[in-house]
């Protein structure tokens, strides 16, 4: 008894002593991430039916599957009046299930893609761009046609944009803001390449659109489109390309509104700034002026008026054929707009630049003799100056010179506004660098089709850091630039009018044609760069 005692209390000690190592932490690990997507099992009625007339399609994937962003990335064509129940959404499921709300057409394929939708539950791993197609009638309609699509000004194509197939038979101007198309396609968020699959032979308008409110209808306001002018007949194996342009909306004004005692503000769309805008009181006609608004994005403009005690005012604005008149009533209001200067550069101006003063009320008189522009040593400087009332801009152009101090005093009365308001003493100071600060860009324009060419040269963000013209030079220098990581594109101004112009659908005319250099230029410090384009 006592050996057998001996022998278990070794081997409880024993296990004691094994405890730690038992214990000791470690990392589960698992097998190879899975990538690979889901699979269908089945689909009733089967893919690629004829003579469907039922009401519900159901789909089963061999795993646990999810359906997210259906309502962008589902792509049903020809396009539904009422679009179909589809579950599950969001939640994990091993089937979809497609309810039919809409009465279908006769002897019409349709087709639904998925696009990026629907994925597998644990990793995500989408099944890309899947089809369910079926047939009303016969047979399945089996033509396609495809191309791409490419923005008219940005470098960068939008993403989601449709391409809309219209019969040519029934086709007016007016059926694109009015009816669905007869077959559509979208470039989804992975291409800008293009096709229409499961068409009719016949003969159709095309035009691409980027649908802000996703209701397949042309809405100039809000959305980009491309067409084509001619119509295309099917079959037809040309690859098209399309451009997207936002049309310039014609003039239209919204009631003014007061926002201080001499002030209102008019929204609008379009082009205003050529606009002719009075106000009239009875038969007394008051003066006004129209200045844009000072935050950057916002389509109003300020309208000033004088001071005074009136009920109300009628602003009529004018503008080509348009003609809009509008009562606003006058309310007592203590603000009142009072004259402000101040400086849009600070610091150091750049050689490109003019030195700008930025003004909150109209000017209605400025006077040189009481502005001084003196450099560092004290000497003055000749200069001219320009007023932009639209802009709310003096701007001051003189010779600068590198590495130099400037300080300019605009002297009470120097500037009026249009209150008989002068200005208090101004004083301002701002410097230039060395022009080994900067870079210089010479381009040489190789086999351009067609002059004259506008040649713009656009900083990382997109704003126009240089902008030349040529009627037929093929060499343009671009110095003192500031040092940046450039973009280089070409207008062809085809109307001569050193502006780009965009497209208008009812004109049947085409935005104005722009090529951009593909890579960026980088333009240092004490560099000369010369770029064949």
């Amino acid at each position: 008894m006592k050996k057998i005692y001996l022998i278990i209390l070794s081997l409880f000690f024993g296990s004691l002593l094994l405890l730690p190592s038992c214990a000791k932490r470690g990392f589960i690990t698992g097998g190879a991430k899975d990538t690979i997507p889901p699979k269908i099992v089945s689909s009733s009625p089967e893919n690629y039916n004829t003579n469907f007339s039922g009401k519900e399609i159901k789909i089963v994937f061999d795993e646990l599957i999810k359906v997210k962003d259906i309502n962008k990335q589902l792509i049903i064509s020809p396009p539904m009046n009422k679009r179909p129940i589809i579950v599950p959404q969001g939640s994990a499921s091993r089937f979809i299930s497609i309810k039919i709300q809409d009465t279908l057409q006769p002897n019409t394929t349709y087709s639904f893609n998925f696009g990026q939708s629907i994925t597998d539950n644990n990793e995500g791993n989408p099944y890309s761009q899947y089809r369910y197609v079926f047939s009303t009638g016969s047979y399945i309609d089996s033509l396609q046609l495809g191309g791409k699509i490419k923005d008219a000004l940005e470098q960068k194509t939008d993403n989601f944009v449709s391409i809309q197939l219209y019969e040519a038979a029934t086709f007016t101007d007016s059926t694109i803001y009015k009816e669905p198309p007869l077959y559509i396609a979208n470039t989804l968020d992975s291409s800008k390449i293009f096709k229409l699959e499961n068409l009719k032979a016949g003969s159709y308008y095309m035009i691409a659109l980027k649908d802000q409110n996703n209701n397949y209808k042309f809405d100039p306001r809000f959305d980009k489109i491309g067409f084509l002018k001619d119509k295309i007949t099917l079959p037809n194996d040309t690859i098209f390309e399309l451009e997207l342009f936002k049309e310039k909306p014609t003039l239209k004004v919204d009631k003014p509104t007061q926002e201080s005692s001499n002030k209102f503000f008019l929204a609008f769309e379009g082009e205003i700034k050529k606009a002719k805008i009075s106000a009239t009181n009875g038969k007394e006609n008051i003066p006004v002026r129209m200045m844009n608004f000072p935050v950057s994005g916002k389509d109003s403009v300020q309208l000033f008026v004088p001071n005074m005690e009136k009920d109300s005012l009628i602003f009529t604005i004018e503008a080509d054929n348009y003609k809009k008149s509008f009562t606003s009533k006058i309310k007592k209001i203590q603000e009142t707009d009072s004259l402000s200067i101040d400086a849009k550069q600070k610091g150091a101006l750049a050689f490109r630049d003019q030195f700008t003063l930025k003004t909150n009320t109209p000017i209605d008189q400025f006077n040189n003799e009481k502005i001084t522009l003196l450099n560092k040593d004290s000497v003055k400087v000749a200069f001219t100056t320009k007023y932009n009332e639209f802009e709310r801009e003096i701007v001051f152009d003189f010779k600068k010179e590198e590495n130099e101090k400037y300080k300019m005093t605009a002297l009470p009365g120097a500037f009026v506004d249009f209150y008989n308001t002068p200005n208090d003493t101004l004083k301002f100071n701002f410097t230039t660098k060395q022009y080994s600060d900067y870079g210089n860009l010479r381009v040489n324009l190789k086999s351009a089709t067609r002059f004259p060419v506008i040649v713009e040269i656009l900083k990382s963000n997109g704003e126009i850091a240089a902008q030349g013209y040529s009627e037929g030079e093929t060499s343009l220098n671009f110095e003192l630039l500031e040092p940046n990581l450039f973009t280089l594109r070409i207008i062809y101004d085809d109307n001569k009018n050193r502006i780009w112009d965009t497209g208008n659908f009812l004109e049947k005319r085409q935005a104005e044609e722009i090529i951009y250099f593909p890579k960026a230029i980088d333009v240092r410090a004490n560099w000369d760069v010369e770029q064949d384009f």
